[in-house]
């Protein structure tokens, strides 16, 4: 059965073809989404809110990319609103816990892994998540674009410019 009948079945209400079709993309989902947040468990939440979601709106799925490229769209943009908004809530710190938070700060000196971390999470967005797919998961940029709705042009300015960046704030390990 190819994939087009298995989600005419799953939109149909077919549980096992929504298993089958679940299956398949899965690993491939969980995947970005633990690349992109770096934790095993939020990047299972992400796995399932993905699927929710597409499953949800899967009569909308014309057909005009690849599924998997649909899938990977839906994704990216549920950790984007899941950064959004863990962004807000970290801005609402009382102030009484700003000290708190200060005080302990770690004082010794990183080791790179951590520093390649933290520069990949200081990255904008639209970078990360270029560098993520291309350099981490494997994209090409055509891929990239599909998935982010975006010319594939700026997908590979994205990624030179989220290196360079990333360049720039590790040239202290290079010594």
């Amino acid at each position: 059965m190819n994939e087009s009948q298995l989600i005419a079945r799953v939109i149909a209400g077919d549980r096992v073809a929504g298993r089958a079709l679940y299956d398949t993309h899965a690993p491939r989902v969980y995947s970005l989404a633990y690349r992109m947040s770096g934790d095993p468990e939020r990047a299972r939440e992400f796995t399932q809110d993905t699927f929710i979601r597409a499953f949800a709106r899967l009569s909308q799925f014309r057909g005009d990319a690849a599924f998997s490229t649909w899938l990977h769209r839906i994704v990216v943009t549920v950790i984007s609103n899941a950064r959004r908004s863990e962004v807000r809530f970290a801005r609402e710190v009382a102030l009484d816990e700003a000290n708190l938070i200060e005080a302990t700060a770690s004082e010794a000196e990183p080791d790179l892994k951590e520093c390649i971390a933290r520069a990949v999470e200081n990255l904008s967005e639209a970078y990360r998540t270029t560098l993520i797919m291309h350099d981490i998961e494997g994209y090409t940029h055509a891929e990239i674009a599909g998935i982010l709705g975006v010319p594939e042009g700026t997908s590979k300015s994205r990624l030179s410019a989220a290196r360079a960046q990333l360049r720039q704030e590790l040239a202290a390990f290079k010594e």
